[in-house]
């Protein structure tokens, strides 16, 4: 039992240890079990922990004196360990002045005083602030704990306090006593209404099942005469699961005449011996009770809260392990290493590059597209789908096909459809390809950039000369690889433009595409008649007459008449009816004007400067720009299919395998020289002492770590 007991004591040392570690860099994110002192102004709060000191050390006055939090050690010294000649018997110091010995405490008071103004600013703004004040107090006369003590609550601005003092001080005392790994002390005085009690009503916010939260009431000597605080005492007026604890302060006139701290607890235990209520409640009576309450508690908690203390510090660990890792190990730092340190940095970088495009990185893996799934989805979901949606006839009207056409039968006119105009119209629709087929390149050459100022960050943050350079020459690398890979999309583009194979056996063929515009001009055709005629029945029953319609079933549907099919294309000649022939008499066209006088024959000889097709088309031009339509469609598609096919392959050829192969030899080639060393692995100041920090940092968390294994090991029942 006593081996179980001193190593349960070994406990508050180890975690003051870690805190003040943890304190020392920065970092708050373990939650170390302390306990928290919380109350009014005037509660009496300062007097409760100078009275667990046995001395006068904090800083008094009017307002808001504790304007931040102080973490306060109390170390147990025993006599025998240093000897009356070998020191002092008790002493403070401060972690923001480590090695520095307060025998005065009178300085020390002056201290907390000078440190607050330098963090909070003057005592006259009342400014709070979250920072805290480490001290810790050795001294044969205390037992070991750790306390935190908060600014008193205040509800009602005086003087120059801010607005919303009420909200900063809540917010403040809030963030410490939610922590599950802290035990709150609520201080409140005796001769106050417990409902109205600051202290206790944050404590039930936070704990409402009172598990962690000891109640202390202060100025019982106060209270009038009549009265007590049995029924607090005893819990029935307001049940703590830790109960209450009774003291007695001392008086403004004892601070006042300086009165001894010691003398006043000797006074607060005369008060209870002889008291004739409180008597018998003496193991809930006194400051030695309460700080020996609190020891066990603060050890129960300890303990309580080890595995998942010693959890926290896992993580922690294995945070500045990998942190440390990224700045290297300084021992490859030496002149002689340098050369294998440079060359095992490039190989680290390239095999990460390489990884990162294979997909075999496990960074981030279940959190966003990473590396060559990107370069994959920009292929399939941007690239093919943007070609997918392209209309093979976008930006090619009605009049462009028609004049095409015209222009490719010269002088004469045409009894086919000339294949000089298809291939033409085949070749301005196919270019529109090219576009997008380049703007993929430069998507993946972007995302393999992406790559790499990812990699640099992880690899090089180290040396800033060595991680521009490696920047430089591989980016200098994807430009050299995309302008082949450019080259090879056009020469794709080209080669389908510079013959239209109207073999292929997807293509759709003359005959087929014109069996298609027949019928559906067939179909219009049919229509049109059939709405003539119904057009001319109802006009007829208007006008009472029933005589049948002149227009017979086979005049509603013609057949077409056409003309064998030369070269691959069919030909079309339109029937020769009355409507198709000239309306004018054989006759020269100077004779003809010269009939009309009111016509000048200069005007009607000259030729526009632009000529277009008539806006009405011909049945003839009509079936014509159908039976194109049909086939750039059908070409069109098959050109898509190929470009989907090759531009993709052309990418991976030419700028990602070839990349990913020649990385690591251009880094090597361009860097790896011994005059480049120095130069490259130059070491920042502030990434050495960053290492150094966080070395030191992982020592004292493997130690923390070790102590509180075999604390744990020996604690185990």
């Amino acid at each position: 039992a006593f081996d179980k007991m001193s190593s349960l004591e070994n406990l508050i040392p180890v975690i003051n240890k870690v805190q003040d570690v943890f304190s020392a860099v920065g970092s708050g994110s373990v939650d170390l079990p302390q306990i928290v002192v919380v109350g009014s102004q005037s509660s009496g709060k300062s007097s409760v922990l100078e009275s667990l000191v046995g001395r006068d050390f904090l800083p008094r006055g009017s307002g808001i004196v504790t304007r931040r939090p102080l973490v306060l050690q109390l170390i147990n010294v025993p006599k025998d360990d240093h000897g009356a000649k070998a020191g002092p018997e008790e002493w403070g110091e401060f972690l923001h002045k480590p090695g520095e010995m307060y025998t005065d405490f009178t300085k020390i008071r002056d201290e907390i005083v000078l440190d607050t103004d330098r963090i909070a600013g003057s005592s006259k703004s009342k400014c709070i602030s979250s920072v805290p004040i480490h001290l810790k107090i050795y001294s044969s006369r205390v037992v070991t704990l750790t306390l935190v003590d908060l600014p008193g609550m205040t509800r009602v601005p005086v003087g120059e306090q801010p607005n919303n003092i009420e909200t900063q001080l809540r917010t403040l005392i809030l963030e410490y006593i939610s922590r599950p790994s802290a035990v709150i002390l609520a201080v409140t005085a005796a001769n106050t209404d417990l409902a109205n009690s600051d202290a206790l009503q944050l404590a039930r916010h936070v704990d409402p099942e009172g598990t962690r939260t000891v109640g202390v009431l202060t100025k019982l000597d106060l209270m009038d005469r009549g009265t007590d605080a049995v029924d607090v005492l005893s819990g029935k007026l307001y049940p703590l699961k830790l109960g209450f604890i009774a003291l007695v302060n001392r008086s403004q006139q004892d601070i006042i005449s300086e009165k001894p701290v010691s003398a006043a607890i000797a006074a607060e235990s005369k008060f209870f011996g002889s008291h004739p209520v409180y008597s018998r409640f003496l193991s809930r009576c006194g400051t030695a009770v309460l700080a020996n309450t609190l020891h066990r508690l603060l050890m129960q908690h300890i303990r309580n809260a080890l595995p998942n203390l010693k959890t926290q510090l896992q993580n922690l660990l294995t945070q500045t392990q990998q942190q440390l890792s990224q700045y290297g190990d300084p021992l490859l730092d030496g002149a002689s290493s340098r050369g294998a340190l440079l060359l095992q940095l490039l190989t680290r970088f390239s095999a990460a590059y390489r990884d990162a495009i294979d997909g075999r990185l496990t960074d981030g893996a279940t959190v966003e597209l990473y590396g060559g799934a990107r370069i994959n989805y920009i292929f399939h979901d941007k690239f093919s789908s943007f070609l997918g949606r392209l209309n093979p006839l976008d930006g090619l009207s009605q009049n462009d096909i028609r004049t095409a056409l015209r222009n490719a039968t010269g002088p004469r006119n045409s009894l086919f459809v000339p294949e000089a105009a298809f291939e033409l119209l085949v070749k301005r629709q196919v270019s529109r390809l090219l576009e997008p087929s380049l703007q993929c390149i430069d998507l993946v050459f972007e995302e393999l950039q992406r790559i790499v100022s990812q990699l640099e960050a992880k690899e090089l943050s180290r040396f800033s000369v060595l991680r521009e350079r490696v920047l430089s020459v591989v980016n200098q690398l994807l430009q050299r690889c995309r302008t082949p890979a450019k080259d090879m999309v056009e020469h794709i583009l080209n080669i389908e433009m510079a013959f239209v194979n109207t073999s292929h056996p997807d293509f759709i063929g003359s005959d087929y595409a014109m069996s298609q515009v027949l019928s559906k001009l067939g179909d219009e055709k049919a229509q049109q008649r059939i709405q003539q005629h119904q057009q001319q029945q109802q006009l007829q029953q208007q006008q009472g007459q029933h005589a049948q319609s002149p227009v017979s079933q086979q005049s509603m549907y013609p057949p077409p008449q056409m003309a064998t099919s030369v070269g691959g294309l069919p030909a079309v000649i339109p029937p020769i009816t009355a409507s198709s022939r000239p309306a004018v008499a054989p006759s020269t066209l100077g004779t003809h004007i010269s009939s009309n006088s009111s016509v000048r024959q200069d005007d009607a000889v000259r030729v526009p400067s632009t000529l277009r097709p008539s806006i009405t088309p011909s049945d003839k031009e009509r079936f014509e720009s159908e039976l194109i339509q049909s086939l750039l469609v059908s070409y069109f598609n098959i050109v898509r299919k190929n470009v989907l096919d090759a531009v993709p392959k052309a990418v991976m050829h030419f700028l990602v395998i070839k990349s990913k192969s020649d990385v690591q030899n251009d880094l090597v080639a361009r860097l790896y020289k011994e005059e480049l060393f120095d130069e490259l692995l130059a070491e920042s100041v502030e990434t050495a002492s960053r290492r150094k920090a966080c070395q030191q940092m992982l020592d004292v968390l493997l130690r923390a770590n070790s102590i509180l294994a075999d604390v744990r090991d020996q604690t185990r029942y």
